[in-house]
C-alpha cells in the first residue's frame, strides 16, 4: 500500500518550542511505514540556535525556502506563498501541516490552491493579544478565519488556545482538537541523576537556592520582571541565585540591568544551550520560573514539572492545564511582580512543599507530554480526516 505523503510548513527552524514540538512529530511520523514526510521550512535565522542540521538528519525530506521567514515582509511573503504551492504541487501530498500562524496563513492558502485533500493547522500560539493594536489585532483574526475556513482540522496544544480561538470567532469549537505538545519525557524524568554535577559546572554549592529560567533572551519573555522580584526573593532567601537559559537579543541589557541592581554576581547566564542538555539545566535548579507575557503553553513549564521542580509561573495560555495552585505550583497574574517575588520566595523557604509539588506535576506530565503519545494522537487526526468523503 503506497504511504501518504505529509508536508509540514513552518518558518525558521531556531531552537523553539513550536519548532521542536515540528520536529518530533516529523521524526514520529517518518519512522512510521504509514508516511513519506517532507518539512518546508525557512532559514535558522537569530542568536537562537538551530534545529535544522537535526531535521536533516531524519527520516524525512527538509527543504529550504529562503523567503519564508518570521518577519512580514510583503514582497518575500509573496514568494514564499508561490514557492510553498509550488513544492506541495510537485510532492503532490495528501496532508498539508502547518505550524504558527505566518506559515500557517501561506502555507494552508497555498495548499488549498493547489486542492490538497486534508490540511491542518497547529497553534503553537495565537498571533492576536492584547498587547498589540486593535487593527493588527482584526488582520490577524481575520488571516485566522478565512485559513480556518479550508482547514480540516485546527491542532492546538492546550485547550486556552482553542478556546481564545473560539472566542475571536475563527472557527467553530468542533474544528479544534487539542493535542498536546510531546516531547523526549525520559530524558527530563531522569534528569536526578546529573543535578550534582550540573550545579559542580556552573558553579554552585550545595547551598544555593538556584531559581532558573528557560527561554530565548527576548521582548515579552519576562526576564525583566524576574530581574525586578530578585531583591525581594533575596532579603527573604539570602541563597538565592539566578539562572537564565538560552541567548537572543537581550541578553547585553538584562546583564547591565542586573549590573545596577547589584546582583550581577547571583546571575549566571547560561548562553546558547544544546537541547539535549535542558534536562541538565533543570536539574541543577531548585525552582522553575516563567513569567512570560504571551504563550500557548510553555513547553519549559511542562519540562520543569517533569523533572520535578516546583513552577512559579503566570497565568497565561495553557499554563493553568498542568500548573495547579498548591498541588504543582504557584500560578500569578500576568505581570504581578510582586506576587512572583513573594510566591518564589515562599517555594525556596518550604523545600519539603516544592518537593511535594514537583513529584506531583511529574505524574501529571508523564503521559500527557510524551512525543509518542502527541505523534499518536496526530496519526488518528489524519486517519479520521482522510476517511471523510470530500
Amino acid at each position: 500500500m503506497p504511504r501518504v505523503k505529509v508536508v509540514h510548513v513552518i518558518t525558521r527552524f531556531i531552537l523553539g518550542g513550536a519548532q521542536e514540538n515540528t520536529l518530533l512529530t516529523c521524526e514520529g511520523l517518518g519512522r512510521m511505514p504509514d508516511y513519506e514526510v517532507f518539512l518546508l521550512t525557512g532559514p535558522a535565522l537569530g542568536p537562537e540556535g538551530e534545529l535544522l542540521e537535526r531535521a536533516k538528519a531524519g527520516p524525512f525530506k527538509t527543504i529550504i525556502i529562503p523567503s519564508l521567514r518570521r518577519d512580514i515582509n510583503p514582497p518575500d511573503d509573496t514568494r514564499a506563498y508561490f514557492e510553498l504551492a509550488r513544492q506541495i504541487r510537485r510532492i503532490a501530498p495528501e496532508i498539508v501541516h502547518t505550524h504558527s500562524s505566518k506559515a500557517g496563513i501561506l502555507g494552508r492558502f497555498a495548499a488549498a490552491r493547489t486542492r490538497v485533500p486534508a490540511i491542518v493547522h497547529t497553534i503553537h500560539g495565537l498571533p492576536f493579544d492584547e498587547y498589540q493594536s486593535r487593527l493588527r489585532n482584526r488582520l490577524y483574526v481575520f488571516l485566522e478565519t478565512r485559513a480556518a475556513a479550508v482547514s480540516g482540522k485546527i491542532i492546538s496544544v492546550c485547550d486556552a488556545m482553542s478556546q481564545q480561538a473560539v472566542d475571536a470567532g475563527v472557527a467553530r469549537p468542533d474544528k479544534f482538537l487539542t493535542v498536546y505538545s510531546g516531547m523526549e519525557t525520559e530524558t527530563f524524568l531522569d534528569s536526578d541523576s546529573l543535578r550534582a554535577a550540573t550545579r559542580a559546572e556552573l558553579g554552585f554549592s550545595d547551598g544555593d537556592v538556584v531559581i532558573g529560567k528557560v527561554a530565548r533572551l527576548f521582548h515579552m519573555k519576562g526576564h525583566d520582571d524576574v530581574l525586578r522580584a530578585a531583591p525581594a526573593i533575596i532579603e527573604k532567601c539570602p541563597r538565592a541565585r539566578f539562572m537564565f537559559v538560552g541567548d537572543g537579543i537581550l541578553r547585553e541589557e538584562l546583564a547591565r540591568k542586573a549590573a545596577g541592581m547589584g546582583i550581577a554576581d547571583r546571575l549566571t547566564f547560561t548562553g546558547l544551550v544544546d537541547p539535549s542538555r535542558i534536562p541538565a539545566m533543570i536539574s541543577a535548579m531548585d525552582i522553575l520560573v516563567h513569567a512570560s507575557m504571551r504563550e500557548g503553553l510553555a513547553r519549559t513549564v511542562v519540562q520543569g514539572l517533569l523533572c520535578g521542580k516546583p513552577v512559579v509561573t503566570y497565568d497565561i495560555g495553557g499554563a493553568r492545564e498542568v500548573v495547579i495552585p498548591g498541588r504543582t505550583g504557584w500560578l500569578l497574574k500576568p505581570g504581578d511582580v510582586d506576587g512572583l517575588a513573594g510566591a518564589t520566595a515562599e517555594a525556596a523557604s518550604n523545600p519539603g512543599t516544592s518537593g511535594r509539588m514537583g513529584a506531583a506535576g511529574r505524574e501529571l506530565c508523564r503521559e500527557r507530554f510524551s512525543a509518542r503519545k502527541m505523534v499518536e494522537d496526530i496519526h488518528s487526526c489524519y486517519r479520521k480526516l482522510l476517511a471523510k468523503p470530500r
